[in-house]
């Protein structure tokens, strides 16, 4: 088991030579030696050095599955909703660290495919959540696209530095997919409650938005 510490500097080492001589010409002794410690070391901290590039993905999967988990037996897609913030919100936490790994899966394949990948994931656990609460398969389907698609349409407008605050679109967008599956009348207004740590007064521009 590798310590926090030394996983932590694998991860920055990693990044930093990427940045620096590209991801292909960066070997597995590149990041260990930058980092200080040995090749054994590193290979005991992740498989390969794909896997340094998403060094929180599995732990980030299996929070995700434990607040579905949670959730209330009556809970449906807010609970989906909540899951997708989790997923926003540690990005966000990873400030540069998550625009460099933007960066990388533009220019390299399959680092490209690994992302798409994990997302599938994410919307596949997303699925089987609302299946599981009574929703039939094909709009459970439709319905795990449409957040997974609205969460990412909101982290790489935050990636690409065009938004400055991306969990207040991140609101209104999961309102507005909330509000095209809430199977309102045309014309009728929908409330949705999600739990946030901003104050009241910064949220009800975002309402007063959805509800318009």
């Amino acid at each position: 088991m590798v310590n926090e510490s030394s996983r932590e500097r694998l991860i920055a080492a990693a990044f930093a030579l990427f940045e620096e001589q590209g991801y292909e010409q960066t070997t597995v002794d590149d990041i260990a030696a930058r980092a200080g410690v040995g090749r054994t070391t590193f290979f005991r901290a992740f498989g390969s050095k794909d896997d340094v590039i998403f060094p929180h993905h599995e732990s980030l999967v299996l929070a995700v599955r434990d607040r579905l988990n949670a959730a209330a037996p009556d809970a449906g897609v807010p609970a989906i909703v909540e899951g997708a913030r989790l997923v926003l919100t540690h990005y966000l936490d990873e400030g540069d660290l998550a625009r460099a790994r933007y960066r990388l899966t533009r220019t390299v394949p399959a680092l490209r495919a690994r992302e798409i990948g994990g997302m599938q994931q994410y919307q596949r656990l997303f699925r089987e959540f609302i299946v599981s609460r009574g929703t039939e398969l094909f709009r459970a389907e439709l319905l795990a696209n449409a957040v997974v698609t609205a969460h990412n349409y909101v982290l790489r407008r935050w990636l690409r530095e065009l938004s400055t605050d991306p969990l207040a679109e991140f609101d209104r967008a999961m309102a507005d997919v909330l509000r095209l599956f809430s199977g309102s009348p045309e014309g009728a207004s929908a409330v949705v409650i999600l739990r946030t740590d901003q104050d009241l007064d910064a949220v009800l521009p975002s309402i007063r938005i959805a509800l318009e």
